[in-house]
């Protein structure tokens, strides 16, 4: 059986070193910047001669934009404009490494927690630049909830401020959580395909590993579409949650 944990290996492609700090290219950037691409050339071409009438390209195009337009006015309101390419870059580009690794790609750059830990933390570190920048010092009132008794505010902010630092790590592990297990589950059952049919070939009582090879194919078949479904939603998890954390420093009066 193939070694399931091999497809997230890190490999370097170009050796480099500035100033003793390791910066090389991996498989990882490459895959990333790849991703990168492809989303901007997409919408490059899709929007590229905009029609009245518009091509497929397009109509995808306007309607990924609106899905997100919809969420993040649903969520932060009026002001969701100012926010929306934040939003739909962090969507788009999640979506295109996760449904590349789906596709064509040997390798997910979202199956990696140091990518997603990094979408994660720049995602919070701009909530908390925007808190401030909307509320300077009044930023402080997030820990502070509402309604919530003077005499139980020594209790309520230290929960608040530990539910606060640990966003990032939530929002880092959901991703690379459901991306590489998904694609362990796939590996696995995909190796019990081959091994179950080899097993068949023997002849005699081992033809029934051909029974057992449909099975797990049938398994992959409908593991791989609930696995699209993942690629997309968990892109879109994440920009509703990044919504959801400016909207709290964006409507800071009403928290």
């Amino acid at each position: 059986m193939a070694e399931p944990m091999k497809q997230f290996e890190v490999h370097t492609i170009v050796p480099l070193n500035v100033a003793g700090l390791d910066v090389s290219i991996t498989n990882s950037t490459v895959w990333m910047a790849i991703s990168a691409t492809v989303l901007a050339g997409f919408f490059t071409l899709a929007f590229a001669r905009p029609s009245v009438v518009p091509s497929r390209a397009q109509s995808v195009g306007e309607l990924l934009f609106s899905l997100i337009d919809d969420l993040a006015h649903s969520i932060i309101g009026h002001e969701s404009k100012s926010f929306m390419p934040l939003v739909f870059s962090l969507f788009g580009f999640i979506a295109t490494m996760n449904l590349l690794g789906m596709f064509v790609v040997p390798f997910t750059p979202t199956s990696q927690l140091a990518v997603t830990a990094t979408l994660a933390m720049l995602t919070i570190a701009i909530v908390v630049v925007v808190g401030f920048w909307k509320n300077g010092f009044g930023f402080f009132k997030l820990f502070v909830p509402s309604g919530v008794p003077i005499a139980l505010l020594p209790l309520m902010v230290p929960i608040e401020i530990i539910s606060f630092l640990v966003r990032p790590l939530t929002l880092a592990l959901r991703l690379f959580g459901n991306m590489l297990g998904g694609h362990v589950v796939l590996n696995i059952f995909g190796s019990f395909v081959v091994s179950l049919g080899l097993l068949g070939l023997a002849g005699g009582v081992a033809t029934l590993g051909f029974l057992g090879a449909g099975v797990a194919l049938g398994s992959v078949v409908a593991l791989l579409a609930l696995e699209f479904i993942v690629a997309f939603l968990q892109a879109f998890v994440f920009a509703a949650l990044t919504c959801v954390y400016l909207n709290d420093v964006v409507n800071l009066h009403s928290h």
